[in-house]
């Protein structure tokens, strides 16, 4: 038992070898990109991208676990070719994914996934059309020479007839082929990347800034694997008619800064008396993002909700701006955050979120407000890879990010991390300490405070309320009433925009229908210091119109915002549009529209103009998917 035991580790070790060797290589190939990294830098891109390595060495180890229990009951020469193809197959298909993730890197600037793939089957004359003859020759040969290096490393590691023949059939055989099918169920751990509420994706990696290090951190097998299990056509779908049709209706529901008009056109208008264009009195705010896991218009008395539940925020209402026709764009945290920070529709059928390569081509409110001098961070009390959020807030260009990781053991109680108290808590000390080193500052800031108490299984420290949901949301809403009663004796206040959103509407009000308008009312409250004047404003939108609203405001430009609309400006078309599994909706003052894609069928249709909406929001879904495959 213990030389198939010795042999199991040993093909899990040398596999993993094999890929952390690959990423100096890769480091190496393209060090025209890396002459300005440290050695820390090297060795941190190896450590970070240590999770993707453990996972695909345990994938490809399971196969040989299982060849080690068969040799518990046989020793043929039959099951030592086996052993030998198995490798030589693993040898060729590493080295291919290597060779071609280092020619193509140049070019795609990501790492190996499967669109070249697609590009290839759908195209190869096309596909191959800019490379050379000898690039082809070049990559056949390195390929071969890579296949037959690693072949025979295997060989002289795992595959000596020496080695398999000092094996003898077990007397125990039972007992032996438990304890190797234990170890080699055993590597479900590393291939799931451990036990916490996320499994393992390409974002675990992100670690940095600096997008190249990033890149050179993630194993392009893994990457390549994980890609081909999510590859859609996205261009394939919802195709409700021609193009130009789908081109002429989505001009007439893009913001005018998007849409190519006139800046002076736009300047005048937002000039016209309308003073709902000066939400700020300063230039220049810091900009606090309070995400509300799960939050709903029902719970606040202000939106004609229930009265005496999120009570802090309803006491807010009444000195800030609260949007009162707000929507949200999906039904769950990762779509509700890209439409939130990148102001990107959330999409019915996937995430965004889920592909690392498209999310870093999307614009971000972080991104834009960064290239204005904005120092920014993000604050989570969960796990950062949950669906890959650590990359897309990397990529969003987020420098700093605070998450379950840095609050003790004891702190992280809940299924979720650290409670709502305890990140404000973090963020408020943060603030403390910039007031006392910082009395004059430099530079302004935007960060995003995430909460997650508000989710099931709603156990929280806080008992207010015998409605355990309720009594959840109650919870976060007192930690937000706490925090900005201490933030306000602060400096920072006055200088200081608070933008309350939901990521989605979750558990209450309870059982409500996805293919309900209701299911996606939620508030939108700006609060601050540098709040000019309290006020109410009706007009609709979601949360994908967050950025261009407040860039806006901000004087800098969101031309680069495609979907995103600013709410305070007249010329803007004011709807909300929003997406669940395979049906959207789109909602104005004059007609609220769902329509349910996997059974071709308008499941909500009132108000005014009924009908009105249905061919505006198959255009824009349309649209969609056409940006989306393009990205």
């Amino acid at each position: 038992m213990k030389e198939r035991v010795i042999g199991l580790v040993k093909t899990y070790c040398l596999l993993v070898c094999i890929f952390v060797i690959q990423k100096p290589l890769f480091m190496l190939y393209y060090q025209s990109q890396y002459t300005d990294v440290s050695c820390v830098d090297w060795l941190s891109v190896i450590w970070h991208g240590l999770p993707l390595d453990l996972s695909l060495a345990g994938y490809l180890t399971a196969i040989p676990g299982f060849l080690f229990i068969v040799s518990a009951w046989s020793l043929s020469k039959t099951l030592h070719r086996i052993w030998c193809i198995y490798f030589l197959f693993v040898s060729v298909l590493l080295a291919i994914i290597f060779t071609v993730d280092l020619g193509l890197y140049e070019y795609w600037g990501f790492r190996l996934d499967a669109t070249p793939l697609f590009y290839f089957f759908s195209s190869p004359k096309d596909a191959i059309a800019s490379v050379s003859i000898w690039m082809v020759l070049a990559g056949i040969v390195a390929m071969v020479i890579y296949a037959a290096i690693l072949y025979n490393i295997f060989k002289a590691v795992l595959l000596r007839k020496k080695q398999l023949l000092q094996m003898k059939l077990p007397y125990r055989r039972l007992r032996v082929s438990g304890v190797l099918l234990l170890l080699t169920g055993l590597l479900f751990i590393p291939i799931r990347g451990g036990f916490t509420v996320s499994t393992m994706n390409v974002g675990k990696v992100y670690f940095s800034p600096n997008q190249k290090l990033n890149h050179a951190a993630i194993n392009p097998a893994f990457s390549l694997m994980e890609s081909l299990s999510k590859q859609k056509d996205f261009g394939s779908q919802y195709r409700f008619m021609e193009a130009s049709e789908a081109d002429q209706i989505f001009k007439g529901l893009i913001d005018p800064a998007v849409s190519g008009e006139s800046v002076l056109v736009a300047d005048s208008l937002r000039q016209s008396a309308d003073s709902l264009h000066t939400l700020f009195c300063t230039k220049r705010p810091d900009v606090l993002f309070v995400i509300l896991e799960s939050f709903s218009s029902k719970l606040m008395t202000s939106l004609g909700g229930e009265p005496n539940i999120a009570v802090n925020l309803d006491s807010l209402s009444k000195e800030g701006v609260l949007f009162t026709n707000f929507y949200a764009n999906s039904f769950r945290t990762d779509r509700g955050l890209v439409a939130i920070l990148s102001g990107y529709p959330a999409q019915p059928t996937t995430s965004i979120m889920k592909y690392p390569r498209k999310t870093q081509s999307i614009p971000a409110i972080a991104g834009s407000l960064k290239k204005e001098g904005y120092a920014t961070k993000y604050y989570y009390g969960g796990d950062a890879d949950f669906t890959n959020m650590r990359s897309y807030l990397i990529s969003s260009g987020f420098e700093n990010i605070i998450s379950d990781e840095d609050f003790s053991v004891s702190e992280r109680l809940s299924k979720w991390g650290a409670h709502d108290e305890l990140v404000f808590k973090r963020l408020l000390e943060d603030l403390k300490t910039e007031s006392i080193e910082n009395k004059e500052k430099n530079a302004p800031h935007f960060r995003v405070l995430q909460t997650s108490s508000s989710h099931e299984p709603f156990e929280v420290p806080y008992h207010r309320l015998d409605n355990n949901r309720l009594n959840a949301f109650a919870y976060t809403d007192s930690c937000v009433g706490d925090f900005v009663k201490q933030f306000r004796k602060l400096p920072q206040w006055k200088n200081t925009v608070i933008v309350f959103v939901p990521d989605h509407l979750g558990a209450y009000p309870e059982q409500i229908s996805n293919l309900d308008v209701e299911r996606y009312q939620i508030p939108l409250l700006m609060v601050g210091g540098a709040i000019r004047n309290p006020r109410k404003v009706d007009v609709y939108g979601s949360q994908q119109d967050i950025a261009a609203t407040l860039l806006s405001q901000l004087a800098i430009p969101h031309n680069e915002f495609i979907f995103s609309k600013d709410m305070l400006n007249p010329s803007s078309p004011h709807f909300a549009f929003f997406t669940v599994p395979d049906a959207f909706g789109m909602v104005t003052a004059d007609n609220q529209v769902i329509f349910n894609c996997q059974a071709d069928a308008v499941a909500v249709d009132e108000g005014t103009a009924k009908g009105k909406n249905l061919p505006l929001g198959k255009a824009y879904l349309q649209k969609l998917y056409d940006d989306l495959a393009k990205r």
